[in-house]
């Protein structure tokens, strides 16, 4: 094959391979959050990817996150939330579910590895693990799961937050809860989330979410 027609030939692959690999949709559009949602092979189960700009800076969000209390306030679901162990840059959390009927509810040990970029940006890694915690009867374990919290400083105080996540909830989930959960889960949570962290803004700086 003579040279200029293996790189057209590469170069058709190469666009091809990115159009594959970009399936993402955007499923709604509502008061400046953008969810998309995205096939995962093998499961029948969507994965979704939730972006929005907060008026606060990665500091405070990334303290919003790190304050496990709090972030069960403004994470979807979340009926509880216990930290379990660190090491380096990983910390091991302990959560609980409590999801719209008929869903039952479920617990989950996700690791948690938190990366710094060189923008200083914040990226958690999360992952779902077994062990650490014992089966508890009535609840369900979640053992797949893997997902990204990423934000982006666009300003002093403006960051872009994503929140990505792909799952099995395991046991029986309704077809249209299912459809349902990829959507509010994004959108609720990046909603409250900013309602938050701005609201943490205005505050001066010795005061602590808690507060």
């Amino acid at each position: 094959m003579k040279p200029r027609y293996l790189c057209s030939a590469l170069l058709v692959f190469v666009l091809n391979g990115v159009a594959c690999a970009d399936a993402w949709h955007l499923a709604k559009d509502e008061d400046g959050i953008q969810v998309y949602l995205d096939d995962v092979p093998g499961s029948k189960y969507q994965r979704f990817r939730g972006v929005t700009l907060i008026k606060a800076s990665v500091r405070t969000l990334g303290d919003l996150q790190e304050n496990l209390r709090v972030a069960c306030k403004w994470l979807y679901g979340c009926k509880s939330m216990r930290l379990l162990d660190v090491e380096g840059d990983s910390t091991w959390v302990y959560l609980t579910t409590e999801l719209p009927w008929p869903a039952s509810p479920r617990d989950m040990v996700i690791q948690v590895r938190t990366e710094r970029t060189e923008a200083d940006g914040l990226i958690r890694h999360l992952n779902a693990v077994a062990g650490k915690v014992e089966r508890k009867p009535g609840l369900i374990r979640v053992s797949q799961l893997k997902g990204l919290w990423t934000l982006v400083p666009k300003g002093e105080q403006l960051t872009e937050v994503t929140y990505q996540l792909e799952a099995d909830p395991a046991g029986d989930i309704p077809s249209w809860l299912a459809n349902q959960f990829v959507i509010d889960a994004p959108m609720v949570s990046l909603r409250t989330l900013r309602a938050v962290a701005e609201r943490q803004g205005l505050r001066p700086e010795s005061e602590s979410p808690d507060e």
